[in-house]
């Protein structure tokens, strides 16, 4: 009898074992899904920026440094090699379109652009669904690493090869909570 209680411990285990392993492949497919769903974002603004960049030098010619700044800032953040240094060179970015949009300011021409316009209002939109994806990306980290952490899931998980997530978050959350300024 006993080794019959020993084997279907065994069974039990087993199937423990399975079922904490592809809740836990789930949770990562659904992380890397929302991770993709903010580098699309990110994409998108960063094929924006030469846009912009290029409208207002045609009216701001003389604003070279912001210029180079802008152009700096989106290949940083677009070759940051972890999550971590991509929300760092993200935040920098954020502030030297800030600036581009400073210099527009001082040009009535520019703001009355159609051409500006559009892309002020493409930027706007694709801030909002970069705010929406981060959100997204942010919760299915946290609903990974709490499972991380949850037994009997933590007695399994780093046997299994499963490692907590960082959350893309911003270093100055209250910048972060402050909208991008492209009022015109």
């Amino acid at each position: 009898m006993i080794p019959y209680i020993i084997i279907a411990v065994i069974i039990v285990l087993g199937f423990a074992i399975v079922a904490v392993y592809n809740g836990l492949v789930t949770s990562r497919v659904r992380v890397d899904e929302a991770w993709s769903d903010i580098n699309v974002q990110l994409k998108r603004r960063y094929d924006l920026i030469p846009n912009l960049v290029n409208i207002v030098k045609g009216y701001a010619t003389h604003e070279k440094t912001v210029f180079e700044e802008v152009t700096n800032a989106r290949t940083a953040a677009m070759n940051a090699p972890t999550i971590a240094d991509k929300a760092v060179a993200e935040n920098q970015l954020a502030g030297t379109l800030k600036s581009l949009f400073a210099v527009a300011e001082a040009y009535p021409d520019l703001k009355a652009s159609e051409n500006f316009k559009q892309l002020q209002g493409e930027l706007v939109d694709t801030e909002d669904k970069i705010q929406a994806s981060r959100r997204f990306y942010n919760g299915n980290v946290r609903d990974f690493n709490i499972k991380l952490s949850v037994f009997p899931t933590n007695l399994f998980a780093s046997m299994l090869g499963f490692t907590a997530r960082d959350f893309f978050e911003a270093e100055n959350q209250a910048e972060v909570e402050k909208p991008v300024d492209v009022k015109f």
